[in-house]
């Protein structure tokens, strides 16, 4: 594939270094906040964010243990084994599903070649003739694609697309327990998150294939360790809220030719002296939030709180507060001491409302 003068760019930002690709974690953590330019480009251009917050001396605390590894590969392993035959089992007794003989395909690599173009096509092919044909149940590993911000992301995901009474459904493996019929919520919630990414995904390729979207559920089918065991569970989960979110959120997002046209010619995240300078020439838009689920959260809440930024009160604070962007400016706004533009005329009365109550409140301490 012959590159484009954006893949260069990208290459340039990358200084290099060899790109990330984007997973289903990386798209929901990008569409949670749609605003920041700086993870954006950074996801964008395949950047190692956990490498680049190290460099920068903000290391943050993301990643499993390898012992986590380990054991999530080897239920994963269990549970695809002999063509799926565990998996097969459990939806047939524990979710009542009449599952008949079934045909598997591992999408992961294709004649020993581990290239995306080709497990792609790999991928277009079989469900297109399972589709036309109503033949091949299980999909592993298909190779999705999925337009983000203008720019296509190949998504590899550890997933299954179960074909059943003529509908696709997305199989999810997570090594988190499931003890007594109850999960962590938050490891639920991001479980159906990236789960929501790859119904998304699978229905723009079923729809390039001249299907219905419809055909791929929005029911997924989550499967985890029970009680602490080696034993499988199933339970089915409705993603068509994170579906709604995911949607709206990846139409918000800037087209990162756009972005990069505003950014200097010659940057490049590449380690050195510069590269502090290199990060900031590129707008973040920090909220608490951030804390949980993106790589750079240590150094843009840093430089957030350097400059007094609003955005480091949570984000419905700064959304409130419209555009103002730093809190000495709201204060002085609030206090009648700064005289607000047109535009921040209405946020000004509203904070000079607030200030009066909070005053009243603490019986007119400052």
């Amino acid at each position: 594939m012959t590159e484009t003068a954006l893949d260069l760019d990208l290459d340039r930002l990358r200084g290099g270094t060899p790109p990330r690709n984007h997973d289903a974690r990386t798209i929901a953590a990008l569409t949670a906040n749609p605003g920041c330019a700086r993870r954006g480009v950074m996801d964008a251009a395949g950047v190692d964010k956990d490498f680049l917050a190290r460099e920068l001396g903000f290391p943050a605390p993301f990643g499993q243990s390898q012992f986590a590894i380990t054991r999530g590969n080897a239920f994963e392993a269990q549970v695809k084994a002999d063509g799926c035959a565990e998996l097969l089992t459990l939806l047939r007794e524990t979710l009542g599903l009449d599952v008949p003989e079934v045909a598997y395909d591992d999408l992961e690599v294709v004649a020993g070649n581990e290239g995306r173009e080709l497990r792609h096509t790999r991928t277009r092919l079989l469900l297109a003739r399972a589709l036309e044909s109503g033949e091949g149940t299980l999909f592993d590993h298909p190779l999705l694609r999925l337009e983000i911000a203008g720019r296509i992301a190949y998504l590899e995901p550890d997933v299954i697309a179960f074909q059943y009474a003529g509908r696709l459904h997305v199989i999810e493996i997570k090594s988190f327990a499931v003890v007594d019929g109850q999960a962590e919520p938050e490891q639920v919630a991001a479980a159906a998150r990236q789960s929501a990414v790859y119904v998304l995904a699978l229905r723009d390729l079923v729809e390039e294939l001249g299907h219905s979207r419809e055909l791929v559920s929005h029911e997924v089918f989550l499967v985890c360790p029970e009680n602490f065991s080696n034993r499988p569970s199933a339970t089915p989960v409705d993603v068509r809220p994170q579906l709604a979110v995911l949607r709206r959120q990846l139409a918000r997002l800037t087209r990162i030719d756009r972005i990069l046209g505003e950014l200097p010619d010659d940057l490049t995240f590449a380690p050195g002296e510069a590269l502090p300078g290199a990060v900031r020439a590129v707008e973040a838009r920090y909220a608490p939030e951030c804390m949980a689920s993106c790589e750079m959260a240590f150094f843009c809440r840093d430089e957030a709180r350097a400059c007094g930024a609003t955005g480091t009160l949570g984000r419905s604070v700064r959304d409130d507060l419209g555009g103002v962007d730093s809190i000495p400016t709201a204060l002085a706004l609030a206090d009648g001491t700064l005289e607000p533009s047109d535009d921040l005329a209405e946020t000004a009365a509203q904070l000079r409302a607030a200030d009066r109550l909070r005053r009243e409140v603490l019986g007119g301490a400052a």
